[in-house]
C-alpha cells in the first residue's frame, strides 16, 4: 500500500495510550486538553475585552459562579460546582476578586460567603455581551443545534464522573 493511502489514525497526543482498548477515549482526551487550553485563553481575553484585566481563567470562572443566579455562595459551594478539590486555589481566587472589588464576603452562620458586587455583576454582563458578539455567533455558524451541544455537554459531565471514580481507584493502589 502506498504511503499516501495509509490512514493517519485518530488524532491524539499520546499514541501509546491510543494503542489500548479504546482509542476514541484518547482522541477525546486530546480534544479536551486542546479545548480546555483554548477555553482558558478565551475566558481571560474575553474578560479583558469586557474591561477587567489581570484575572486568570479560574478567577473568571469563580466570578461567574459567584454571580450565578444572584445568590451568595460558600467556598464549598464553589468547589463543588467546579469540581475543585484544592480549596486553597479557590480561596486565593476569592481574595483576588475581593481585592479587585468584584465580590464581597459575608457570613452565613459560621461559614464565610461570597457574593458579586455591582462591579462584579457589571463585569459579568459585559463579558456576556462580548461572548454573544464574538463566540456565540461563530459557534452558531458551525451549524450545530442547541440539542447537539447539550448532548456533548452531557457526555462530558458523564465522563467527568468516570474520571473521578478512576482517580479514587488509582489513589487506593
Amino acid at each position: 500500500m502506498p504511503e499516501s493511502d495509509k490512514a493517519i489514525g485518530p488524532v491524539v497526543s499520546a499514541a501509546h495510550l491510543a494503542d489500548g482498548g479504546m482509542p476514541a477515549l484518547s482522541e477525546m482526551e486530546y480534544a479536551i486538553n486542546v479545548l480546555n487550553n483554548a477555553f482558558q485563553r478565551w475566558m481571560v481575553r474575553c474578560m479583558g475585552a469586557a474591561g477587567i484585566s489581570g484575572l486568570g481563567p479560574l478567577d473568571v470562572q469563580i466570578l461567574h459562579s459567584s454571580n450565578h443566579r444572584g445568590r451568595e455562595k460558600t467556598l464549598s459551594d464553589l468547589c463543588m460546582m467546579l469540581n475543585i478539590e484544592d480549596t486553597h486555589v479557590v480561596a486565593y481566587a476569592l481574595k483576588k476578586l475581593e481585592s479587585a472589588g468584584l465580590i464581597e464576603t459575608g457570613r452565613r452562620g459560621k461559614e464565610k460567603t461570597v457574593q458579586v458586587t455591582q462591579a462584579g455583576a457589571e463585569a459579568c454582563r459585559r463579558y456576556r455581551e462580548v461572548r454573544e458578539e464574538l463566540l456565540v455567533s461563530s459557534v452558531r455558524a458551525l451549524g450545530f443545534e442547541d440539542g447537539q451541544v447539550s448532548q456533548i455537554a452531557a457526555l462530558m459531565r458523564a465522563l467527568s464522573g468516570q474520571y473521578d471514580q478512576a482517580a479514587r481507584s488509582a489513589a487506593s493502589l
